[in-house]
């Protein structure tokens, strides 16, 4: 079977998982792109309604079109949110909306994008993927510790590895 390519346990898979935004622009192979989504059409939906679809866009040129359009939209969210118009005025510090800009820079050039949508009368758009190969090594994700983001049996609730 096509899935016994995909061999990482699940305990390795989940804790090594990053976002990745620089993406090397090497073709991803279709026989890749069918396993992934045999694979994402896996995951548990509310009822089993199977309302996802997915459009996925490997063309080059439509990719560096949509590429202009995201670019757009990132900068024009940035400015109704912190009144930003350029890399200079995002501070040093914040190294989260630095790497997205990034990839608002870079999505012209990536080797994929897969569009998520959902189908109740009509295709209604929630995300985009974009996808490739890692162009860097990428390091442990950092997130804040459960003992901040978790609670037990009520909001607040104390959990018991404090």
């Amino acid at each position: 079977m096509q899935y016994d390519r995909l061999t990482m346990p699940i305990g390795e898979a989940m804790f090594t998982q990053r976002s990745t935004r620089k993406l090397r622009p090497d073709p991803i192979p279709v026989e890749d792109l069918h396993l992934i989504m045999e694979a994402a059409v896996k995951a548990p939906n509310g009822g089993n309604h199977q309302v996802g679809r997915f459009l996925i866009v490997n063309d080059r040129a439509k990719i560096r079109e949509f590429g202009a359009l995201y670019k757009e939209a990132w900068w024009a969210k940035r400015w109704d949110d912190h009144k930003w118009t350029k890399p200079e005025d995002i501070p040093l510090s914040n190294k989260n909306y630095r790497s997205a800009m990034g990839l608002a820079e870079d999505m012209k050039d990536v080797p994929c994008v897969v569009f998520a949508f959902t189908a109740p009368g009509g295709q209604i758009l929630h995300f985009c993927i974009p996808m490739g190969y890692p162009a860097v090594k990428y390091g442990p994700s950092k997130r804040l510790p459960t003992t901040e983001t978790t609670s037990l049996n009520r909001w607040g609730g104390a959990v018991p590895w404090r």
